[in-house]
């Protein structure tokens, strides 16, 4: 049997995919072009280093024929997301792919060129990661790390009795655009331009970055609307052993949800327990509310408030004449 000499040895498939695909990504230093086994980051002076770490998976958080730029960006952006509801800002992300043996050149080229686009956009470089074969679906994770001054993180626990709650943008388009994208809600009465919208919001996530500052300067508690408004807002609440009052009319609804609302009541509990929007809700101290709002306009990012916090458990979501909501569930759960 002849033998092959060290010096012949060529590099491995997987090699070859992360020299071609991910290395070009890996502008950072510390990422030392993803040629070693680890990466390392030295923090800003005077920051606190912020982890986070979501992961999507195929046939659940995206369908087999989404762009997979789209589906590289999403997997991002849901981390940033949660980042900015923080207070911090992105320094860079640790990769985790599944991918089939049978995976397609194109799909890893659009894959890894929707990565770098917003790994530049939102100035997070590839650390390093892995990459496996898997007989399921594609799954993806992502490990975000980010940075903020020392001891300001905003936490869910520490909302109070009589602090203001605001929402970034618009609640409940995700939930319609995944019902577009399911093949429901053909009947509603609404143009071309809302349903490319609404599928839009549940396609691509557009995280509040730039909110965290106001976040970080004014907020008590936040945490980002990732589960359905009701449930994160809930969350917040338990953990801080508080109350909740929202006023379901303060909710901010976009003008394509509120067609659909309009010709199907029935929607609003989906609008409301609807998971992946990626907005952000937060508590503000009363003092502290007008400073808040004016620091978000000056961010670009629409608030609005939209109850208070109380003395007491439980959150309830009131209609106009007073009426609390019931709803079956009130969030999205993997389990």
């Amino acid at each position: 049997m002849t033998k092959t000499k060290f010096d012949e040895i060529e590099p491995t498939g997987e090699e070859r995919l992360i020299a071609r695909y991910f290395q070009p990504i890996a502008t950072h230093p510390g990422a030392m072009a993803l040629s070693d086994d680890a990466a390392y980051l030295t923090p800003p002076p005077g920051c606190d280093i912020v982890l986070k770490t979501d992961a999507i998976v195929g046939g659940i958080h995206f369908r087999p024929n989404d762009p997979p730029g789209d589906v590289a960006r999403k997997a991002l952006r849901v981390n940033l997301s949660d980042l900015a509801a923080k207070g911090a800002r992105p320094l860079g992300f640790l990769l985790s792919l599944a991918l089939p043996r049978d995976v397609e050149s194109g799909w890893l080229a659009g894959f890894a060129e929707g990565l770098r686009a917003d790994a530049e956009a939102f100035g997070c470089p590839l650390f390093g990661g892995d990459t496996d074969g898997t007989p399921g679906p594609v799954m993806i994770s992502v490990a975000m790390i980010g940075s903020l001054p020392t001891g300001t993180m905003v936490h869910r626990a520490g909302a109070s009795p009589g602090d203001r709650i605001f929402v970034s943008g618009t609640i409940g388009d995700a939930a319609l655009g995944l019902a577009l994208a399911s093949g429901r809600g053909e009947h509603w009465p609404i143009d071309a331009a809302a349903r490319a919208f609404l599928r839009s919001r549940h396609h691509l996530p557009r995280p509040r970055t730039a909110l965290a500052e106001a976040i970080r300067a004014h907020a008590s508690a936040s945490i980002d609307v990732s589960d359905g408004l009701i449930g994160d807002v809930a969350k917040l609440c338990r953990v801080a052993r508080v109350a909740a009052r929202v006023e379901i009319e303060a909710v901010p609804i976009s003008d394509a949800a509120r067609a659909v609302l309009a010709s199907e009541s029935g929607v609003l509990e989906s609008l409301l327990v609807g998971g992946e929007d990626f907005e952000i809700v937060c508590t503000v101290p009363p003092d502290r509310g007008a400073a808040f709002e004016a620091a978000a306009r000056t961010a670009g990012v629409p608030v609005r408030e939209i109850g208070r916090i109380e003395a007491g458990s439980g959150v309830r979501f009131v209609k106009r004449d007073g009426e609390a909501l019931a709803v079956r569930e009130a969030s999205f759960s993997h389990f």
